[in-house]
């Protein structure tokens, strides 16, 4: 309990919130990551029991995804907050404001739809999502249609992205037949 106390007030002399807490600091408190992940600066992590997080290669997360290895709610209860570890497996996707607690594990290849709340298990190779989530299809079926959708479509090039240096005039363009013949790539 002190130490608890201790930690919010150096956060408040530091002028930084739980939420804030730089990547380097989860590190240091034993957070696990493997090889290219991205997406986890904009994560809100489980500070005070980050050693209980692994998360495997080549993991992408969406914004604001919550990775929780603690449940208060059971204190009220037992008398005990109940920890666990939660494992996050290689070449995962895990949605925007999806939230992964305590004592789950996702399976390698998986995918975790946006806003879901994954409260058991994802086994490998599925997509899950809702609250709580469940397997909507596996993988491959997922990736099969991705596929055969944008097949049909055309996609803008990196031009079109923040980090390729979007202009204004295309922010504002409205003639898409012209712009598909310009820029815009199929997928095969």
């Amino acid at each position: 309990m002190l130490s608890r106390i201790i930690f919010k007030i150096k956060c408040l002399i530091l002028g930084i919130s739980n939420e804030q807490l730089s990547l380097d600091a989860h590190l240091k408190a034993g957070l696990k990551v493997g090889k290219n992940c991205s997406g986890l600066l904009g994560c809100i992590i489980d500070h005070g029991h980050a050693w209980l997080i692994e998360i495997g290669d080549n993991v992408v997360f969406a914004p604001q995804v919550y990775l929780l290895a603690h449940d208060t709610s059971t204190k009220k209860i037992v008398g005990a907050t109940k920890i666990a570890k939660l494992k996050i497996a290689n070449n995962c996707f895990i949605g925007a404001r999806a939230i992964i607690l305590s004592g789950v594990t996702v399976g390698k290849n998986s995918i975790v739809g946006a806003g879901s709340v994954v409260t058991k298990d994802v086994p490998a190779n599925v997509v899950v999502a809702g609250n709580p989530a469940k397997i909507i299809t596996d993988f491959d079926s997922y990736s099969d249609k991705v596929k055969a959708d944008f097949s049909q479509s055309f996609l803008f090039d990196e031009t079109y992205t923040l980090n390729g240096g979007i202009t204004p005039q295309k922010k504002t363009r409205n003639d898409y037949k012209n712009i598909k013949n310009e820029c815009l790539r199929k997928i095969r």
